[in-house]
């Protein structure tokens, strides 16, 4: 199997950091203040904010998956590219003329290659990459543009070969060449077994809700790991998103109303109003028009780390028969509203608890 290419300066930008658009979400439906937690918007951490920051803070490794039209980071969706088997999925893919110019991969199995990597070593590799990059070529000369490609070699003291990710990037006063140790690359069943993952990853829900304001989501987050390991989460067909610890002592909740869906939706009938969010959301489930699940705290703290790759719209989720909660990232085209197709990037949440539907 063979692996070689080229990337496009915004394609390993976009890797190492990513600028969301100014007016990503000027025309959200804002959320009520009303039945929310007061919060107050806490000043952005000066931490790498890209795609391979995200997943580093998802989990540590891995799986890299090439295919003769896409490039994709999939995390955990064999159970076995991080210490917790049960942990979020998470997946992005991109078009390979996104990050790519030239773009050569081949093997035997449909010209599918797949490998693990530890990812803050390639994050290391490509900001190095970037450096040597940025430096200022001489007159009329256009920078090189940097290559990576699958080899095989001989490090010294060891037996036998061993496989690496391979960038090579020259500036104008330096070139460099960085290895980067990767798994042996996966066998035809393994990588079948990953496609068919990836395939059932895929499934959305009936209902999305869209959450106009990361930041409050992250600071309620924030107070409700402090209570509680275990979190109920709602989504209802009306645009609510509810969320609720409960203890032996306490019962803590927040609720989002009327966020922009897309799939299902239904009215909330008027009687709903004058009950507490809790049966409401009860009333809900029962008439079919909301999913209700648990999931762990600490899974919904790292998937929320995926913030770092500044997506310009973030939806929730519940998947059929409460499998999942379904967190998806939209990316629009820069100076439109479009979305952007080439980008593709969610997280899926175990439940603790079968579901209600």
């Amino acid at each position: 199997m063979k692996f070689k290419a080229s990337f496009t300066d915004d394609g390993i930008s976009l890797l190492d950091k990513r600028k969301p658009q100014c007016s990503a979400l000027l025309d959200s439906p804002p959320s009520p203040r009303r039945n929310s937690p007061n919060t107050s918007r806490a000043p952005r951490n000066s931490v790498p904010a890209g795609f391979l920051p995200a997943i580093d803070k998802v989990g540590r490794v891995c799986h890299v998956y090439l295919t003769p039209t896409h490039a994709m980071l999939l995390h955990n969706l064999l159970g076995s590219t991080g210490p917790e088997g049960d942990g979020p999925q998470c997946v992005a893919q991109f078009a390979k003329d996104l990050l790519f110019r030239e773009y050569n991969v081949s093997s035997r199995d449909g010209n599918r290659v797949a490998f693990s990597v530890d990812v803050a070593l390639l994050h290391r590799a490509i900001r190095s990459a970037l450096a040597v990059h940025a430096q200022s070529p001489a007159d009329g000369d256009a920078p090189a543009a940097i290559q990576v490609k699958l080899v095989n070699k001989q490090t010294p003291g060891s037996r036998s070969a061993a496989p690496f990710l391979t960038f090579e990037t020259k500036g104008a006063r330096s070139a460099v060449v960085q290895d980067v140790p990767i798994s042996k690359p996966l066998s035809r069943s393994d990588v079948a077994r990953l496609q068919d993952a990836l395939d059932a990853a895929q499934e959305l829900p009936e209902t999305l809700v869209q959450v106009p304001d990361l930041q409050q989501l992250q600071n309620l987050v924030d107070r409700l790991k402090n209570i509680g390991d275990l979190l109920s989460v709602t989504v209802t067909q009306y645009g609510d998103l509810h969320l609720q610890v409960s203890t032996s002592l306490v019962t803590v909740g927040s609720e989002f109303k009327r966020l922009r869906i897309l799939g299902a939706r239904a009215n909330a009938p008027v009687v709903d109003q004058n009950v507490s969010a809790t049966i409401r959301m009860e009333m809900a489930v029962e008439r079919g028009e909301a999913l209700s699940v648990q999931v762990s705290m600490k899974h919904l703290v790292k998937s929320l780390q995926c913030h770092l790759a500044k997506p310009d719209c973030t939806f929730y989720g519940i998947a059929p028969n409460g499998a999942c909660l379904t967190v998806i990232f939209q990316y629009f085209i820069p100076g439109t509203r479009l979305t952007d197709k080439s980008i593709s990037f969610y997280c899926r949440l175990p439940v603790l608890d079968p579901g209600t539907s």
